[in-house]
């Protein structure tokens, strides 16, 4: 005989309440019918497990004090830091009992309630104290820096004021925090961009984010990164572009882009993560053999080496 799924009016629902109100039994809870994201908080078999219906889920069994912040802040915010798969990310003093639980990463202190708004029986950190919680949050520097280009696209924080927090406060992890926000770029449009821009930076290399290139006659193609002078274009090269409609685009986009004189060196998510020593090494070789060697200008005339 084939169990029917019992009525519920809600996707999601403390599993202690359900069965004090009688409405469903331990045996019924757990079957296949219901998936449990934390301990007593379970969503309806079917349910789109998002990241924000697991913070909804984390708020269910949090005391009053927990604060939703860092990423999880930022994807109920409307920027899609997390996943449905990720950790939900949150603040909550030690008396709140919140640490150790599977599926959530805590972090042991209490933010003011300056600092956050009332969100679904919990808290959730202001978009300034999100920022700064994604500088200052237990990551590598290259993703704070990440994070932290795509919160501020959203045009929620102003940097200057993000820049002044992080200067004037002693929290732990705001050293690595205070090196971060110096590499912050909004610029950048994704996060590979934004990893791919620090990794120059690192090495001592500083091209410009989404740089418009135009000739004569006016505007050719905008590049992940550029450099102007020596006419050298690094491009993420993601997945989409193997897209059947998208390949005779950038073809079209390459010829434009090398008729102008541009160089344009792509670099792959593959060797992006494993090998990012060697894609400094090309970034750096090329403009160093750009500068060394006269190339042909748009106007066809050709452009002296261009020296430092």
């Amino acid at each position: 005989m084939t169990r029917t799924r019992p009525a519920l009016e809600v996707e999601l629902f403390r599993g202690s309440d359900a069965i004090t109100d009688g409405v469903l039994t331990p045996d019924v809870l757990r079957t296949p019918h219901f998936v449990r994201l934390f301990r007593d908080a379970y969503a309806v078999r079917g349910t789109p497990i998002t990241h924000e219906l697991r913070c909804r889920a984390a708020a269910l069994v949090l005391p009053e004090a927990a604060t939703l912040t860092g990423v999880s802040a930022a994807t109920i915010y409307g920027v899609p830091l997390a996943t449905g798969d990720d950790p939900v990310e949150l603040a909550a003093p030690s008396e709140a009992r919140a640490h150790r639980r599977p599926g959530m990463r805590v972090r042991n202190l209490r933010i003011p309630d300056e600092e956050s708004v009332p969100w679904n029986g919990i808290r959730l950190a202001t978009p300034l104290r999100t920022a700064y919680d994604l500088l200052i949050g237990r990551r590598s520097l290259v993703e704070r820096v990440a994070c932290t280009d795509a919160w501020l696209r959203s045009g929620l924080v102003d940097f200057e004021e993000l820049r002044r927090i992080v200067v004037k406060r002693h929290d732990h992890g705001v050293v690595v925090g205070r090196q971060a926000v110096e590499l912050v770029d909004p610029r950048a449009e994704s996060f590979p961009e934004s990893e791919l821009r620090v990794l120059l930076n690192l090495n001592e290399l500083y091209p410009v984010p989404q740089l418009k290139v135009c000739d004569s006659n006016g505007f050719i193609a905008r590049v992940d990164l550029g450099f102007e002078e020596e006419k050298v274009a690094v491009e993420y090269d993601g997945a989409w572009h193997g897209d059947a409609n998208q390949l005779p685009r950038d073809r079209e986009r390459m010829n434009r882009l090398q008729a102008a004189g541009w160089h344009v060196v792509y670099v792959t998510a593959k060797w992006l993560r494993s090998s990012p020593r060697s894609v400094a090494a090309v970034v750096t070789q090329t403009l160093r053999e750009r500068r060394q060697t006269p190339f042909r200008t748009h106007s066809g005339k050709k452009s002296a080496p261009i020296g430092r």
